[in-house]
């Protein structure tokens, strides 16, 4: 299918973290800086307001690595998967979409904020953290997701709906921390998921 650039030849893409789903930020492509960014495999726009191209991250280093690029129904708008190399905002924020009504969060955002949380954790190291202590010995850490996984088959049989969640949420936590110091994260487990489905 052509792409469907409006009359001043722009087409508006939205970019998404390929790995949590989070939209990142709404830029314009032209047809070269489309081209460009299929070429290279790293994101280009057109910059509307300095009317030229632009190579995201090209000053700052904050590139983003195509994964996937889709199209709607109509044509006239693009998604771009990417992997970011880091934050998406020119404020230095993970993603453009920092302000407004924040809170709850979604559902999508909670794992990968999860995981940001551990990952920095494991960097820090913080006294007195639990996610620390874990990290700092594995053999605790496969001991937890044993015992938590234990606690929510035995609460699906015998609690509440909101207990099981609860011990459902702690052994996601255990998990993921487990998974961190393998040096993996919940997006393996979820590759491994992928590669599994069935048409």
């Amino acid at each position: 299918m052509e792409i469907e650039f409006d009359e001043r030849g722009l087409v508006p893409c939205v970019v998404q973290d390929w790995r949590t789903g989070e939209v990142l930020t709404v830029a314009y492509m032209n047809a070269e800086a489309l081209a460009l960014t299929r070429q290279t495999g790293e994101m280009h726009f057109y910059s509307r307001s300095r009317q030229e191209l632009w190579h995201k991250g090209e000053t700052s280093g904050n590139t983003q690595a195509l994964k996937s690029l889709r199209y709607d129904c109509d044509g006239d708008a693009l998604l771009a998967l990417v992997e970011p190399a880091g934050p998406a905002c020119h404020t230095g924020e993970r993603t453009c979409f920092h302000r407004g009504e924040l809170t709850p969060g979604a559902p999508y955002e909670t794992l990968p904020a999860l995981e940001r949380t551990i990952a920095q954790r494991a960097e820090a190291r913080p006294n007195g953290s639990y996610t620390a202590t874990l990290l700092a010995d594995p053999e605790l850490a496969r001991a937890k997701v044993q015992e938590e996984a234990e606690e929510v088959s035995r609460a699906s049989r015998e609690e509440s709906d909101d207990r099981v969640a609860e011990e459902a949420a702690d052994v996601i936590y255990h998990l993921a921390v487990l998974l961190r110091e393998r040096g993996l994260s919940l997006a393996d487990a979820e590759r491994v998921l992928d590669g599994r489905r069935k048409d």
